[in-house]
């Protein structure tokens, strides 16, 4: 992590350090992305935050004026709205890679069967610590048997864990009832069961595949088809194409906070709400010039200008507007010609949000007011084990030298 002298954390804190750094929210953890660096931190079922970093292929030039080596950006990096929809692309899919990445780091193969254990032994609390000891330590020696098995087939070279001797027993039963504690196990049906001895991960992909699918084709119908169907039933909002693309518009940003609040009240979701938060104000923390800690980042306020939600929420503001060229009556021509007009609309979008990130102004603050207002549902109050997770993504993503994270 960079280090700051009295003087520039003094002079940053003064006009606020704008970092690119950006990140997203997890399944029980955080993924953040700098300019050479990638990290996600998950907090695992044992308690203990696992954390992945990857290298983000980069170039340098030579800066004329200063002589120091700089990072060349790539050429759709630094052309106004076409990057827009090359980052748009580029964060879908690497979100979705760590939130499928995160999904899998929740499931713990040992864990799960401690607790199907436990659950098809229910009288273990009623009987002696040491016969309770004893009944451990076969079912942990019969798991060390079939782990050796399995794993001596695909490796030669595996070498056998063995039965365990009493200390194992003691540390492993010790573990193991503390990551239960928090653990979420659900007993698999028949038909689930059925589905992984015959295909086993290959089932896993095509439901993944299946699933990106699907989220596509609801998030069009939803948000392109559904308004538009709406507003075609009420005649006399379809006579004027302004009124028609307001209408419309109010419709998706009806179904926007809606969907947003109804999802925040499961409880998987709030979860998941309040590592967004932590994430914003952790890059606040950055930004503020202050040491990374639990302390100053509580501190921070949870809602930020260069937020994804904000980013949405601009998005169908501009198709309002964009709606208004549109010729069409017929709902699936004028959804059609939507989809055509979205690379552009993301495009302005984008360098809305890249403006309100990299400036503070009067107009950048107004620009700004909605997005933060709809932040009140997507981000909550993270608590410290959150803040810990957030603390650990963004520590490897912040570069060198300062000057390479600045706008």
């Amino acid at each position: 992590m960079a280090e700051y002298s009295s003087e520039q954390a003094a002079a940053k804190a003064e006009y606020a350090h704008k970092s690119k750094i950006g990140g997203q929210a997890l399944i029980e953890g955080i993924m953040m992305k700098g300019a050479f660096r990638g990290a996600m931190a998950c907090r695992l079922p044992n308690g203990e935050i696992d954390l992945e970093t990857w290298e983000i292929p980069a170039k340098f030039e030579t800066d004329p004026k200063t002589g120091r080596q700089r990072l060349m950006r790539p050429w759709y990096t630094r052309i106004p709205f076409v990057r827009g929809c090359v980052n748009f692309v580029t964060s879908m899919i690497d979100g979705y890679r760590c939130m499928m990445k995160s999904a899998e780091k929740q499931y713990d193969e040992e864990i799960d069967e401690f607790c199907k254990w436990k659950k098809e032994n229910p009288k273990l609390d009623e009987l002696p610590e040491d016969e309770v000891r004893e009944k451990f330590a076969a079912w942990l020696t019969a798991q060390r048997e079939k782990t050796d098995a399995k794993k001596s087939k695909e490796d030669p070279k595996y070498v056998p864990l063995g039965a365990p001797d009493a200390e194992t027993v003691e540390k492993r039963w010790d573990y193991l009832q503390k990551a239960a504690e928090n653990y979420s196990y659900e007993e698999p049906s028949k038909f689930e069961q059925w589905l992984d001895d015959k295909f086993g991960d290959k089932i896993m992909n095509a439901f993944m595949v299946l699933a990106i699918v699907v989220s596509l084709v609801f998030s069009l119908g939803l948000f392109l088809y559904l308004p538009r169907l709406v507003v075609g039933w009420i005649k006399p909002l379809t006579e004027s194409r302004v009124i028609r693309s307001c209408a419309e518009g109010i419709v998706k940003l009806a179904i926007f906070i809606g969907y947003m609040w109804l999802t925040g009240k499961l409880k998987s979701v709030r979860r998941t709400y309040q590592y967004h938060g932590a994430e914003h104000k952790t890059i606040a923390c950055f930004e503020a010039a202050l040491p990374l800690t639990v302390e100053n980042i509580r501190k921070q306020r949870r809602f930020h200008p260069r937020c994804g939600t904000s980013f949405i929420f601009l998005v169908l503001l501009i198709s309002i507007f964009a709606g208004c060229f549109n010729p069409y009556k017929i709902v699936w021509q004028r959804v059609l010609f939507s989809l055509v007009l979205l690379p552009l609309v993301m495009g302005i979008s984008y360098e809305l949000i890249r403006l309100a990130g990299r400036t503070d102004n009067a107009f950048t603050r107004v620009l700004s007011a909605p997005g933060l207002w709809i932040q009140r549902i997507t981000t909550q109050e993270p608590d410290d084990s959150q803040i810990e997770c957030a603390i650990a993504a963004m520590t490897p993503c912040i570069p060198e030298h300062l000057e390479d994270d600045e706008w």
